[in-house]
C-alpha cells in the first residue's frame, strides 16, 4: 500500500469519526478503509485506535501521528503551489498557535477576512497560552507576545503593548494604593504561571531598575482568570494593555504606579526559517500585518 493513500486514509477517519463516512469521501469501499487502517497499525507496529460498536477515538499514538500527517499533508500542498507554474494564489492549510486571550479579542474577526480574501487557504487554528515548538509541533505560524521573540525563528511585528499594573477602585479604596514597587509586598496579587519573571515583578522608575518579590494570592495559566479577580477586588494583577485597555477607560480597573513602568512587549507573527516561504504563510502575514496598522491600545 502506497504509504500517502495510508496517511490519506488515516486523516480521513480520524477527522470524520467513521469509517463509513471516510469511505464515502475517499469514494472506496468501507471494507477497504479498514484493511488500509489495519495494515498502517501493523507496519507501524502501534495502535492508532479505539474502535467500539458506538464510537471511534484516537489512541495517544494515534494523535501523534495524525498531527504529524496533517503537517505531511499540507508540505505536499506546498510543494505543489510552489511549483505548480502560473499559480499565484495562497492555498492549502494553514496550522496557526495563537495566545488564547489575545486570540478571542483581536483575532476572532480577522480570521473571516483572512478567508474570504483567500478563498484556497484553509485554517486549523489552536488557541493556547503554552509556547509551542513550531517546528517541533507543525505549525506554520504563531502569535508571539514577547519581548523579543526566540531568535531560531523569522519574525514580524504586528504592534505593541505594554504591561500594566492595576486594581479594582473598590480594592484600592479599602487596602490602600501602592506608590512604590516595594509596597506591592503588603498586597495580595494575581500572578500570571507563564511569565518569563514569575512572582518578581520588575519595573524602571525615577531611580532606575527596581525589582520586588510579590505576595502571591492566586497562580492562573490565563490572564482573563487574573484580570477577572482583579475586577471582583481580590487584589492586584499586571497585564498587557490589549487587554486591560477597555477596563481602564471605563474605570473598572486603575493602573498604579505610573512612575513605574513595566516592560513594553511586541506582538508577532513568527514562522520557521525556510528558504522558500509559502504562499499560504506570506499571505497570511502580510493580511495581520495590515490588520493591526492602526491598532493603539494605549493612551500614551
Amino acid at each position: 500500500m502506497n504509504k500517502l493513500r495510508e496517511i490519506e486514509c488515516f486523516i480521513a477517519v480520524a477527522e470524520l469519526g467513521s469509517f463509513v463516512k471516510a469511505a464515502d469521501a475517499l469514494n472506496v469501499s468501507k471494507a477497504a478503509v479498514s484493511r488500509t487502517i489495519l495494515e498502517l497499525e501493523a507496519r507501524l507496529g502501534a495502535r492508532l485506535m479505539q474502535r467500539t460498536t458506538r464510537r471511534l477515538s484516537l489512541t495517544e499514538a494515534g494523535s501523534l501521528y495524525l498531527e504529524r500527517c496533517k503537517h505531511i499533508v499540507s508540505a505536499l500542498e506546498d510543494a505543489d503551489q510552489m511549483l505548480t507554474v502560473g499559480n499565484t494564489d495562497p492555498t492549502g492549510l494553514l496550522r496557526i498557535n495563537v495566545p488564547q486571550t489575545f486570540g478571542v479579542l483581536h483575532l476572532v474577526n480577522v480570521w473571516p477576512c483572512l478567508l474570504r480574501r483567500y478563498p484556497g487557504i484553509k485554517l486549523d487554528i489552536t488557541l493556547s497560552d503554552r509556547i509551542v515548538d513550531i517546528i517541533e509541533e507543525g505549525y506554520d505560524l504563531a502569535i508571539r507576545i514577547a519581548r523579543l521573540p526566540n531568535s531560531s525563528l523569522i519574525y514580524r511585528k504586528l504592534a505593541s503593548t505594554r504591561i500594566v499594573v492595576c486594581a479594582s477602585p473598590d480594592y484600592l479604596e479599602k487596602h490602600g494604593t501602592p506608590q512604590h514597587p516595594d509596597d506591592l509586598k503588603d498586597h495580595m496579587v494575581m500572578g500570571y504561571s507563564y511569565s518569563a519573571d514569575k512572582d518578581e515583578w520588575h519595573f524602571e522608575g525615577p531611580e532606575g531598575a527596581v525589582s520586588v518579590k510579590t505576595n502571591v494570592r492566586m497562580h492562573a495559566n490565563n490572564g482573563d482568570t487574573c484580570v477577572a479577580a482583579a475586577l471582583a477586588g481580590i487584589g492586584i494583577t499586571r497585564q498587557p494593555t490589549f487587554m486591560l485597555s477597555e477596563y481602564i477607560r471605563s474605570g473598572k480597573l486603575v493602573p498604579i504606579m505610573p512612575d513605574y513602568m513595566s516592560a513594553e512587549l511586541g506582538i508577532y507573527a513568527v514562522y520557521p526559517s525556510r528558504t522558500h516561504l509559502p504562499a499560504k504563510v506570506r499571505a497570511t502575514i502580510d493580511f495581520l500585518v495590515h490588520a493591526f496598522e492602526e491598532v493603539q491600545w494605549d493612551d500614551k
